[in-house]
């Protein structure tokens, strides 16, 4: 396919290209020669409502124009049945049982934490059904068998970062202020909680050799009312550093309780929840300033699509052109899955043998608008990683946006701005 101008790459994102979705299923039919063969068939799975909605947020608008554009890239028609999780794992994972048994997919693509990823997987590991899947750390996602064999799984492949980039990411902004280094954490009784708690892998022992002293009044339920145990516990431990890996709904609880009941620490670094502009407008007033969180991806992300060969910069361009909404981090990996599907999808020697889709993805070398995708890097079978920094939000008017403050462990990606202590502007 011919690189495509900006100007182009903007047309087809307002939907200019000619696709129809029907019932969940987004198609596109290709080039005529190609009209007598059987479309591809590929499954999505992804949060669209619930409370990890935000996560999903930005699926309508790459999807409008991708069947048609992966067409054009494979040479036959294509189509992506689209399938919305509502934020619950074990609809997930029936999900993906209908599309893998009833709609006989021929490629799994599955995206936004551990409660998406994981039952997904597990389905198409359970069906010799090629899976590639994002957006979780990939240590929950790997390790959601704790039997997996040395050679990892067969037929599920994942690529984003992993809690030794985050943990990383979080300690060096705690660095950079002048704090007594105390952390009270936010770990909820989900697939992430467990896994940023971990006493082996996870957050405990990374924190007690950075000398932090930490302060964990242990899981909590998802959508909980009252974090007034919390609030009180880091108040005796003279917590000036809250931490956690939060859905939407929890933070904007925590927040609004922490300000009315005086806590008031210095720093509150939240991951999953304050990802996304709507979640930070939802905690109410000015409470959101400050905040930091990781940051995946960003306009001034220096990638590009294999596929549109659009930058990080146009895409977001695109997607606040057609939506009229500011972008947001999830917009860069779900365009990246569908890179990597026809990627995988040109070199299969045979879209017929699900085996040599599984083949075509262990091999995979490609540069996408997140950055590298090749398996071939580890950490650990099956698993790839893309870069990660860390940044905070700021009001800017009645607009929220972030900014990149941490890079130590990316430095191609750019600050944009410098920390500060969160102002608690009530």
């Amino acid at each position: 396919m011919s690189k495509l101008s900006r100007r182009s790459f903007l047309r087809m994102s307002a939907g200019a290209l000619a696709a129809t979705a029907i019932g969940g299923a987004v198609t596109a039919c290709g080039p005529q020669s190609s009209n007598a063969r059987r479309p591809i068939k590929i499954g999505y799975v992804s949060p669209q409502t619930g409370p990890l909605a935000g996560f999903g947020a930005a699926d309508a608008f790459i999807l409008k124009g991708m069947p048609e554009l992966m067409s054009q890239k494979l040479g036959r028609p294509v189509e992506i049945l689209v399938k919305d999780s509502q934020s619950d794992p074990n609809r997930a994972a029936s999900l993906a049982a209908d599309l893998i048994l009833k709609d006989n997919i021929d490629l799994m693509v599955v995206a936004s934490t551990p409660e998406t990823t994981n039952p997904v997987s597990d389905q198409c590991e359970a069906n010799g059904v090629p899976c590639i899947s994002t957006k979780a750390p990939w240590q929950p996602w790997y390790f959601r068998n704790p039997n997996v064999p040395a050679s990892g799984y067969n037929w599920t492949y994942h690529y984003f970062w992993g809690l030794e980039d985050v943990i990383a990411v979080f300690t060096a902004m705690w660095n950079s202020l002048d704090t007594n280094r105390v952390v009270g954490a936010m770990w909820p009784n989900d697939g992430d909680g467990l896994a940023w708690s971990d006493a082996e892998r996870g957050f405990p022992p990374a924190l007690a050799a950075g000398g932090f002293t930490l302060t964990d009044p242990g899981r909590y339920q998802n959508l909980t009312d009252d974090f007034s145990a919390q609030i009180n516990a880091f108040k005796s431990a003279g917590v000036e550093i809250v931490t956690g890996v939060m859905i939407p709904p929890d933070l904007v609880t925590f927040m609004s309780q922490a300000s009315q009941q005086g806590f008031r620490p210095k720093m509150v670094t939240v991951a999953k929840a304050a990802l996304f502009p709507s979640s930070v407008e939802a905690i109410g007033g000015n409470l959101g300033d400050g905040l930091t969180t990781e940051i995946w991806w960003t306009p001034s992300h220096p990638f590009s699509s294999s596929l549109t060969s659009a930058t990080a910069a146009d895409l977001a361009a695109a997607y606040t052109k057609e939506t009229g909404q500011p972008w947001m981090q999830p917009l860069g990996f779900i365009h990246s899955l569908f890179e990597v599907a026809t990627d995988v999808l040109a070199r299969a020697e045979n879209i017929e043998n699900k085996a040599t889709i599984r083949d075509a993805i262990k091999a995979t070398r490609l540069n996408t608008i997140v950055g590298p995708v090749d398996w071939s890097t580890g950490p650990t079978p099956n698993v790839t990683k893309t870069p990660l920094v860390g940044g905070q939000w700021s009001r800017k008017g009645n607009t929220w946006e972030i900014q990149v403050t941490t890079n130590q462990t990316a430095p191609n990606i750019p600050t944009t701005a410098t920390l500060r202590p969160l102002p608690w502007n009530v």
